[in-house]
């Protein structure tokens, strides 16, 4: 392998204060001439997903230092949708994804670094880093903070909806069981234990062929973590010697091996916003109808809560996503190219030598847990896939549904529309038991445009929480949902009510009616009976003349994004 020669040669000729700049910030005679590499990572006191992480760019400095280059360190750390549940925070949350990739991306514009090492945990950190990734195109890799340890009976901090709900009802809860709560729910550092958001996109990092294999949802407190860290800085050293880059690894074969690790793990709905809007970035559209295929038919192989019954450790104890690719071999391109400079199939086959596979069975054995009731054998698989693409005149562009986490009672639904222009308006509705068993909730205006795409969880939460409710009430938004949501939940409508799509034209008692199997979803009558699509077609258009509700009026980077945002079923990004 040849001696790296440092991309930033000519910049530091050009003028001499580039050199005494770096040598005032600690740097010495010979480290300015070495390799330099980008660390970002979103450390900061934001949540325990990002607490740690500045521990893990520790060893990764250590390893690109034992490799002969010269690490510099930044952050732009990352907020959480749990902080943000309840209040117009959460309005900010994937407006987040766009300010942390625009900071990494000027971080790694203002000098030619040689390569790039990005750490994160988490739900909106991870794509933002994937995205930056992609814009810069240098040699990179990825460092995953790992998985939170489990709750008390194997639970996890998800047990805030039913927390949550019962407070705010009189008489439903001691003030005792919410204390324990929040002291036992969160008990270490590391994202989620439960398979959302954060969980889900880091198993797209390592199956885009972004991260060392093995390291999505490793324990955050065992030392394999800080070993894969101390691995990855000496890998990027080898990536920038052979000038492999992003664009090499996240190609439109990466994607699609990825959407087929999505449906076979019951992935977040998040994904269908954040793998378009990274695809983007490489100039690569992805087609929803395509990933829909996918779920037709893939195995869904992944018994980890919210859709099953096991914390992420336990999965990772399992064998993780390499497991879930090698049971999956026959459906995925084992010849793309991934940050160990090797092919998927030659990774797999190392991890095998590596007795990877066997290794973590014994801790998996400490659950009382064998790997088959958590990773399925596809030879045991019961059903396919786990997202679904519902279109109709409710949703032309599409909308999104995660099947794998919904009742089968409730994959094919009909009735009557209760209409709600905030999700706030419909989780007091829904707390004040003014919701009935067959309802179909309708949140709209909190689409990309409307309100920057706030997540439904807190009200989804409290429809499964409810026992009049759960199972029997659907919920319809151009909104999007948590990665841990469950239930009979609908997101993504597109075009989004804002911008004058159709669930701007839903009333209250208007049926609908919705078909998962089918893929479909429509408006199929109103108060005064079932009427044809060509009838209601009709009466939207006489109802688009009135307008849609006014949007406030917004500043900032809210105002930003909510002028510039695509449709959910693009990623929601800029164009």
């Amino acid at each position: 392998m040849e001696e790296l020669r440092q991309k930033s040669i000519p910049q530091r000729k050009l003028w001499a204060q580039y050199d005494a700049l770096q040598l005032g910030s600690g740097w010495d005679e010979k480290d300015i001439t070495k390799p330099q590499i980008l660390i970002e990572d979103v450390f900061g006191d934001s949540h325990p997903g990002s607490v740690h992480l500045n521990q893990l760019t520790k060893q990764a400095k250590y390893g690109v230092f034992e490799s002969g280059g010269y690490p510099a360190h930044f952050h732009a750390t990352d907020i959480c949708d749990g902080c943000a549940q309840g209040h117009d925070g959460m309005n900010y949350i994937l407006a987040s994804r766009e300010a942390i990739c625009d900071m990494v991306e000027l971080h790694g514009s203002v000098t030619p670094w040689d390569g790039l090492i990005l750490t994160s945990s988490c739900d909106k950190s991870i794509p933002a880093h994937l995205k930056a990734a992609a814009r810069l195109d240098i040699p990179t890799i990825f460092i995953l903070g790992g998985s939170m340890r489990p709750s008390p009976y194997m639970a996890t901090s998800m047990m805030a909806g039913d927390i949550s709900l019962r407070q705010k009802r009189d008489g439903q809860i001691k003030e005792e069981e919410v204390r324990d709560y929040k002291i036992s729910a969160c008990p270490s550092y590391g994202a989620c234990a439960f398979l959302g958001t954060a969980s889900t996109m880091q198993c797209m990092a390592e199956a885009l062929g972004m991260a060392l294999p093995g390291s999505a949802l490793v324990p955050a407190t065992m030392r394999d973590i800080s070993q894969l860290s101390r691995n990855a800085g000496r890998q990027i050293m080898d990536l920038a010697k052979m000038n492999i880059t992003a664009s090499m690894i996240m190609t439109k074969e990466a994607f699609y091996n990825a959407f087929v690790i999505h449906s076979a793990i019951g992935g977040s709905t998040n994904a269908m916003l954040h793998m378009p809007s990274i695809a983007r970035e490489m100039g690569i559209i992805l087609d929803p109808q395509q990933i829909d295929d996918i779920n037709h038919r893939i195995p869904h192989l992944v018994n980890v809560t919210p859709s099953g019954d096991y914390p992420t450790e336990a999965f990772w104890f399992a064998g993780g996503i390499p497991m879930v690719q090698l049971y999956l071999k026959d459906y995925l391109n084992l010849d793309v190219l991934t940050v160990t400079g090797k092919t998927l199939g030659q990774n797999l086959q190392d991890l095998e030598n590596d007795n990877f596979f066997e290794r973590n069975l014994g801790y998996l054995a400490n659950y009382g847990l064998e790997r088959e009731q958590v990773i399925i054998h596809p030879d045991n698989a019961k059903d396919l896939g786990s997202i679904a693409v519902l279109k109709g005149n409710i949703a032309p562009e599409g909308s999104v549904v995660k099947y794998s986490a919904c009742d089968k009672s409730l994959y094919i639904h009909r009735g009557p529309a209760r209409v709600f222009d905030s999700e706030e308006d419909a989780h007091s509705a829904v707390v004040n038991d003014e919701i009935n068993p067959g309802d179909v909730i309708v949140i709209r205006y909190e689409g990309p445009r409307g309100s920057g795409m706030p997540e439904m969880f807190m009200t989804t939460e409290a429809i499964v929480c409810d026992p009049k409710l759960n199972g029997k009430v659907s919920l319809i938004t151009d909104g999007r949902f948590s990665g841990a949501t469950r239930g009979a939940a609908i997101g993504h409508v597109s075009p989004e009510a804002a911008v004058g799509g159709p669930l701007a034209y839903i009333r209250e008692g208007d049926i609908i009616e919705y078909d998962i199997l089918a893929r479909k979803i429509n408006c199929i009558g109103t108060e005064a009976g079932i009427r044809d699509i060509d009838e209601i077609n009709k009466i939207f258009k006489e109802r688009a003349k009135e307008g849609i509700v006014p949007r406030p009026n917004r500043k900032g980077i809210l105002k930003r994004y909510t002028s510039l945002a695509l449709s959910a079923m693009q990623g929601a990004g800029y164009e």
